[in-house]
């Protein structure tokens, strides 16, 4: 008996791990396990029934949060998206422009995957999207299978890392702090990460060409009357429209402005002037600008204003991040409106799977809320404390302790289960080692990122696996039959992806700047040096006495007597 009560936290973990890999669902099973030992508590004379009377108030707690409301707002914004033909669209464009070089496909799918990420946030619609669309077209034209698959489902992930993620809303909360301030510190590292995975697909296409080869000139689809790309046309209007929006942008942002913010503007006065170019050549009919320059610009422009829309008001501080996520699902709305794809039946399917979605986090945070209650009343933060503390190597080897847990959790755990269960025993830790929370949750973050690429069990490739040819089929444009893609393909695909992400997981712990710049440069105000002195600036006091005139001696400060007289004990 006294072996249990001394080890209920640890015993309190394993158990809730067992009921896991048993298949039960998360949010029953913390909330399960938090009551069986909240009883065995209050048995063991732990603590009492009164403890307990928390437990409505934190429930309470969590359906009063407002921040929360964002996790509907993305969501519904992201499926109608996805539904309105946005994604097709967007890789049709980009497919076509980078096409022509070798790995272009490949590279379309990276770019277009990030701008997904920054529109929809949700990994399913993304991965979904662009294997429905970007697979037929890479296996038909001769892609490496294990390329074309790994780069769909490491794309479609990029929605954990870039804003606006809902792993992200989710880690704030927990972490308990700002979603804007986590939007911020996460931006970098995920363009970065994107970077990466171009990187990755230019290098593999040098090494070996078969794997990614180029467009045949008949696949082209946008050609000039007398032949050419036009590509000369959207490079023109590229340097014109960079070179409009440095200039604005020198007029709208300060010398001091965040780099976040920075980007989030000029990339919408960007879209902005190049929209109006390419509007003014078309309805005055002026012939500056190629087919696929006018193509880019109207499939890209709208997308570019629906992420300032969400980010840039949230950056600028116009708007929080519910409000932002209102305003994005507004416009969603009005894009899927005005390309004539809204209906009843999109709305009722988008909202469906919004209230779903909304239901299962909140029901898992509800679990955790009671886990978490009971965990703390055994006294399982200090367990915790401690068994972080004993580590050597101080906070980097904590940092590496927790990094490895996660990513082998991961191969079991989604990063919603890994965000409620294991963030609210990590954070206090690293709260009081001296951590920036921010920096830890992206951090997490992009670990997290690693549990849609996990074989067996990551969810992005079991998306990929039920979009993907099953059987070998005879292809509709060519004629000539393809074989069909197999698991194994899809998780051998998934490897140097995972390698890049846990790379990325590393650069962001050795370079901390990634994520601190959401801090912007600050006021250049040390408070330390900051001092609160009320001086003799009021007077004479209301006891009569001058403050003015004998500020005491010092021999009197805390002498028995000090006190007697007002004008004494407060000088």
């Amino acid at each position: 008996m006294e072996f249990l009560i001394n080890n209920m936290p640890p015993i309190m973990f394993a158990t809730l791990i067992c009921f896991l890999l048993l298949g039960f669902p998360v949010a029953f099973s913390l909330a399960a396990n938090g009551i069986l030992y909240a009883l065995l508590g209050i048995a063991f004379g732990e603590f009492t029934f009164p403890f307990l009377q928390a437990l409505p108030d934190r429930v309470f707690g969590i359906v009063q949060n407002d921040s929360l409301l964002a996790v509907p707002f993305f969501t519904l914004m992201g499926l109608i998206l996805e539904r309105s033909g946005m994604a097709e669209d967007l890789l049709e464009t980009i497919g076509q422009l980078f096409g022509p070089i070798r790995g272009g496909l490949a590279i379309a799918v990276v770019f277009v995957g990030a701008m997904l990420a920054a529109t929809t946030g949700v990994v399913s619609a993304s991965v979904i999207s662009m294997g429905l669309i970007s697979l037929p077209i890479m296996l038909r034209y001769g892609y490496d299978r294990k390329l074309a698959t790994g780069v769909i489902a490491a794309s479609g992930t990029l929605s954990q890392i870039i804003p606006p993620s809902l792993v992200l809303i989710i880690l704030a909360d927990q972490l308990g702090r700002s979603i804007g301030d986590m939007y911020r510190g996460a931006m970098i590292p995920g363009f970065i990460l994107a970077g990466a995975y171009i990187l990755y697909v230019v290098i593999a296409s040098l090494i070996k060409p078969s794997y990614a080869p180029a467009l045949p000139p008949e696949a082209r689809v946008y050609r000039e009357p007398n032949g050419s790309n036009g590509l000369a046309s959207l490079a023109v209007l590229v340097v014109v429209a960079s070179v409009g929006a440095w200039l604005l942008g020198k007029v709208f942002l300060s010398e001091k402005s965040a780099a976040d913010e920075t980007i989030v503007l000029n990339l919408l006065l960007w879209g902005v002037i190049a929209f109006v170019i390419a509007g003014l050549n078309r309805l005055l009919r002026l012939k500056m600008l190629s087919q696929i320059a006018e193509r880019v610009v109207f499939v890209m422009v709208p997308p570019l204003f629906l992420i300032f829309l969400v980010l840039g008001t949230i950056f600028i501080g116009v708007a929080t991040p519910t409000e932002g996520g209102a305003m994005g699902a507004v416009g969603a709305i009005i894009m899927a409106l005005i390309r004539g794809r809204l209906t009843m039946s999109l709305l009722k399917q988008a909202m469906d799977t919004t209230t779903k979605l909304t239901s299962f986090v909140v029901f898992i945070l509800v679990g955790s809320t009671i886990f978490t209650l009971t965990f703390t009343g055994f006294g399982g933060q200090h367990w915790v404390e401690g068994l972080f503390a004993s580590l050597p190597g101080g906070e980097v080897g904590f940092l590496i302790v927790v990094s490895v847990a996660t990513f082998f959790l991961a191969f079991f755990l989604d990063f919603f289960e890994l965000a409620f269960i294991i963030v609210p025993l990590l954070g206090p830790v690293a709260d009081k080692m001296g951590i920036d929370l921010i920096w830890f949750g992206v951090l997490l973050a992009v670990n997290m990122q690693t549990s849609f690429m996990h074989p067996p069990f990551g969810f992005a490739l079991f998306y990929l696996r039920s979009v993907a040819p099953k059987q070998d089929y005879i292809d509709r444009v060519t004629g000539k039959k393809v074989k069909r893609v197999t698991t194994g393909e899809i998780y051998k695909g998934s490897i140097p992806f995972i390698v890049i992400q846990l790379c990325m997981v590393a650069a962001v712990m050795a370079f901390p700047g990634l994520v601190m710049h959401y801090k912007g440069t600050g006021t250049g105000i040390d408070p330390s040096q900051v001092t609160f002195d009320t001086g003799t600036s009021y007077g004479t006091d209301p006891y009569g006495s001058d403050s003015s005139g004998d500020k005491g001696d010092k021999s009197e400060q805390g002498s028995g007597d000090a006190y007697d007289d007002p004008a004494n004990a407060f000088k």
